[in-house]
């Protein structure tokens, strides 16, 4: 089990004190403090301005110099949070994105608000917003990295991978993620770098990026941080891959589609692969029956995210003809994630809080499999926020189906 952290949790308070003072209707949210310094606030109100009032207080009360924000766009419009941010908050440096699903405190939800708000006492954070992704060029988002790295640099004396980290969200239907994480990485050197491609709560339309008040979909928002907390970056998965094979004979890579596998109907191919009717094939299917590719002698997830009329199927990651790809078999979920968790505990001597960032066909195969509480309940105790993807970064990888996150220790645990 994990160690337990100095953190403190109350319903209804900071937000309603301020609620209180300009006669509006108390806010129903959560707080929770961690001892690295960390705080965190969710609600499902959806009230906009009323959060970030909420937002504005409890960073005065811990000097945050930069927060995150994971927002379900079914609870309020980007556009709004940002109008609220910008009147309660303008001077707070923020990085926000929409969501397929939240991790919150209290363990899933959906339909929710998320912030997390980063002490200047132990934080630094520098971050920018790269946008139109479609027709941008790659070395301009390495240099938008190194840039980041002179500015954080200037502000801390120093850009150590030992004592800082990146963070990166990416519209989740750009088609653009490989690319756009492969050339963060490249300018990031040794700093590890992890990530979640925005959702839109499994509509498949359209997804929101805020960065310091600019929204925008189409868009990638990088975020440096150095601190003096220690860390960990890691992932985990819950899949085998089987003898099973299904090679893409005819695609369409810039939409991520595929129309044949082993010269045959994509979704007919899948269907008889996993022993299910292509008629009968859902997004649960696709959670419960994912494929996998090997790179460099390890295996990941090529998730499939929807099948078309014509018997086509779209995917979350890149794809292309030649590319073969393994059936793969589910593991137990529980019994992996707890493992990783429980290792991760290891390394750092005690887990403050992670950060978490898990495909939302995780949380669609939890359900399936019934084991959705259990999963909730590992995130509850062992401290884990963050939202649910479209896709995950993981160094210089992107992927599906995985959870990838960053882990905070005990301060005094540092090196």
């Amino acid at each position: 089990m994990p160690s337990t952290p100095a953190r403190r949790e109350t319903e209804n308070g900071r937000a309603q004190e301020a609620s209180e003072d300009i006669g509006r209707k108390p806010l129903a949210s959560s707080r929770t403090s961690y001892a690295s310094g960390l705080s965190a606030l969710t609600t499902d109100e959806p009230d906009a301005d009323a959060f970030a009032l909420a937002v504005a207080v409890e960073a005065a009360a811990i000097d945050a110099g930069f927060a995150l924000l994971f927002f379900s766009q079914s609870l309020f419009d980007a556009s709004v949070l940002s109008q609220g941010l910008k009147t309660h908050a303008p001077t707070l440096a923020y990085a926000a994105c929409s969501t397929a699903g939240e991790i919150t405190p209290q363990g899933l939800e959906e339909g929710h608000v998320l912030a997390l708000l980063f002490p200047s006492a132990s934080f630094s954070a520098v971050s920018t917003m790269v946008d139109n992704l479609s027709s941008s060029g790659m070395d301009r988002i390495t240099d938008e990295v190194e840039a980041l790295r002179r500015l954080l640099r200037g502000r801390t004396g120093s850009c150590h991978a030992k004592s800082t980290f990146a963070l990166c969200f990416i519209d989740g239907l750009s088609f653009a993620e490989e690319a756009v994480t492969s050339a963060i990485h490249w300018g990031l050197d040794d700093i590890p770098l992890i990530g979640g491609s925005a959702g839109d709560d499994l509509k498949f339309e359209t997804t929101r990026l805020i960065s310091n008040g600019k929204v925008a979909s189409d868009s990638a928002i990088i975020v440096l941080v150095a601190t003096e907390i220690p860390f960990h970056v890691f992932k985990t998965d819950n899949f085998i891959p089987t003898d099973e094979k299904l090679v893409v004979t005819a695609s369409d890579p810039d939409h991520r589609t595929v129309r044949e596998f082993n010269a045959t109907n994509a979704a007919e191919e899948y269907a008889a692969s996993v022993g299910i009717v292509a008629q009968n094939l859902t997004p649960m299917s696709f959670a419960s029956h994912p494929v996998v590719v090997k790179v460099g002698g390890e295996f990941y997830c090529r998730s499939i995210q929807k099948m078309h009329p014509d018997g086509s199927l779209s995917f979350f990651c890149a794809i292309d003809d030649g590319v073969v790809l393994s059936i793969a078999q589910p593991k137990d979920m529980v019994e992996s994630t707890r493992a990783a968790l429980r290792d991760v505990e290891e390394r750092l001597g005690g887990i403050d809080m992670i950060l978490g960032f898990d495909c939302v066909l995780r949380r669609l195969d939890a359900r399936n499999r019934q084991v959705f509480r259990d999963i909730s309940e590992l995130y509850r105790v062992n401290n884990v926020i963050g939202f649910g993807t479209y896709g995950e970064q993981y160094r210089s990888m992107h992927l599906n189906q995985t959870f990838t996150g960053i882990a905070f220790g005990e301060r005094q645990a540092a090196e």
